[in-house]
């Protein structure tokens, strides 16, 4: 419903008489990922960065065999974000697989390795990639016993935790050993899943470069473009973005 209402919005605001493919992938991408922010001032070294950054989550993500489709890549700032990498699901999600969410993590790695290739250096652009990477490999550990180290058990609830005066404390049902171990197992996870996109960016460079390259140029890629990068070393421009009579 959100989806079709923000197609509608857009086409009366161009002065359509009705809802084409193109408002719907718009209202699509603006619910799920957030309404762009084009007046967002950026200087030509955060969007060089940024491009490097979104091209190395999107070709990681493309590489990799249990990943979702990618569905398009941009560096116009949608939410909170500088730039986006989209990916969909071609099923409804009834099941997380741990090879899946081993290759999710890789991809959120990817980001900042690729970014760090042409600036030389890091930024707190990864910090969302972070915590996505450490909740994710958390989980894996201690709610859904994908540790042959730690095994099927479950450590700690999310319905565990008390407020005592200001502060919230989590009722802490395992040892510190084991603590310990949690902390070493998500680490573990982490940094296999930064070795594989580092291993994949490092023996992709040129193709990253075009990827980013690509990004610099025309803002917005879709997956399939990325993908013909990634099958040929070579890119083939988008059309133009179609152009709509404004309403007399």
């Amino acid at each position: 419903a959100n989806l079709l209402n923000e197609a509608a919005l857009l086409a009366a605001r161009t002065g359509k008489k009705a809802v084409t493919q193109f408002e719907l992938e718009e209202a699509r991408v603006k619910v799920r990922w957030g309404r762009e922010r084009r007046s967002m001032a950026m200087s030509d070294q955060d969007k060089k960065y940024t491009a490097w950054h979104e091209a190395g989550h999107a070709l990681v993500n493309v590489m990799l065999k249990h990943t979702h489709p990618l569905h398009k890549v941009t560096i116009i700032p949608r939410g909170q974000a500088l730039g986006s990498t989209m990916s969909l699901p071609k099923d409804d999600i009834l099941n997380h697989r741990r090879k899946e969410m081993l290759d999710m993590i890789a991809v959120m790695m990817a980001g900042r390795i690729a970014e760090e290739i042409v600036s030389g250096d890091i930024s707190t652009g990864a910090s969302g990639d972070i915590q996505q990477a450490t909740n994710l490999a958390r989980s894996m550990v201690c709610q859904w016993g994908m540790s042959e180290k730690l095994g099927m058990v479950q450590y700690g609830n999310e319905g565990d935790s008390v407020y005592m005066g200001r502060d919230m404390v989590q009722r802490q049902d395992y040892s510190e050993h084991t603590a310990q171990d949690i902390d070493g197992e998500v680490k573990r996870l982490i940094g296999e899943g930064y070795q594989v996109a580092k291993d994949l960016i490092d023996g992709n460079r040129e193709k990253l470069e075009l990827i980013a390259n690509s990004l610099l140029e025309y803002e917005t890629l879709d997956g399939s473009q990325v993908q013909e990068i990634i099958d040929t070393g070579k890119f083939t421009p988008p059309p133009p973005t179609p152009q709509v009579d404004p309403p007399s």
